[in-house]
């Protein structure tokens, strides 16, 4: 079989290429006492470091039919408690987490060759968090969760246009847009977090929370 990036140079280019990760570096005694810690540290560094919306994660769920689905959400919420976030509960990841609420996640802030990789269990968070988190969300964006019926087929642009239109004039005259029923939060509740920081030669500093069954934390370096 003929190799593609044989007779196509800029693809063997985008291939081919390898960063050197530098001599930043990740050591036990740098570690906060808990994940959650940790995490909002790098967070912050990863905003004053100007990476493009630090608090984008890759979220892996299980289907109800066992075939797995990746997607791209935001954090909106870290505390002892989990990382929060939120969609529409009848979407495709909704709908998942509902059956099976097992979950990784992955935070690639490329830029700072750093990776913070979080295994557990997402599931609803209290009715009262996903009103106020509503509750602060532009108008646009409260309108756009009535209007779209989220992972479901539609036939056109103009249908969904259409479909926001209409939930603009429901609620012309309604100061606070409520909150859809099949909308809310999951908090993340975990029992793995990595924390990945790129070194040189691909000799990565891989340092894992583990969570033991007395609910404390103890930390494993892992080989990269």
């Amino acid at each position: 079989m003929t190799d593609p990036a044989a007779s196509d140079p800029s693809l063997e280019s985008a291939l081919r290429t390898h960063t050197d990760y530098g001599v930043e570096k990740l050591e036990e005694a740098d570690l906060a006492g808990d994940p959650f810690t940790q995490f909002t540290v790098w967070l912050a560094e990863a905003a004053e470091r100007g990476v493009y919306e630090p608090n984008a994660m890759v979220l892996g769920t299980i289907d109800p039919d066992g075939a797995p689905s990746i997607r791209t959400v935001l954090l909106r919420g870290v505390d002892e408690r989990g990382f929060a976030f939120y969609t529409d509960y009848t979407s495709r990841k909704g709908l998942a987490l509902l059956a099976n609420p097992a979950v990784a996640v992955v935070f690639p802030w490329y830029t700072l060759h750093r990776q913070v990789k979080i295994f557990g269990h997402a599931h609803p968070v209290d009715a009262a968090d996903s009103d106020d988190y509503f509750a602060h969300r532009p108008r646009g964006a409260q309108v756009a969760a009535w209007s779209s019926d989220q992972s479901q087929p539609i036939a056109s642009r103009d249908a969904l246009e259409q479909k926001v239109h209409d939930a603009e004039a429901r609620f012309a005259e309604v100061p606070e847009v409520p909150r859809p029923e099949r909308w809310g939060g999951f908090r993340i509740v975990p029992d793995r977090v990595e924390f990945w920081q790129g070194r040189t030669s691909r000799l990565h500093d891989r340092l894992l929370f583990h969570r033991d069954e007395s609910t404390s934390w103890r930390v494993e370096r892992l080989q990269p």
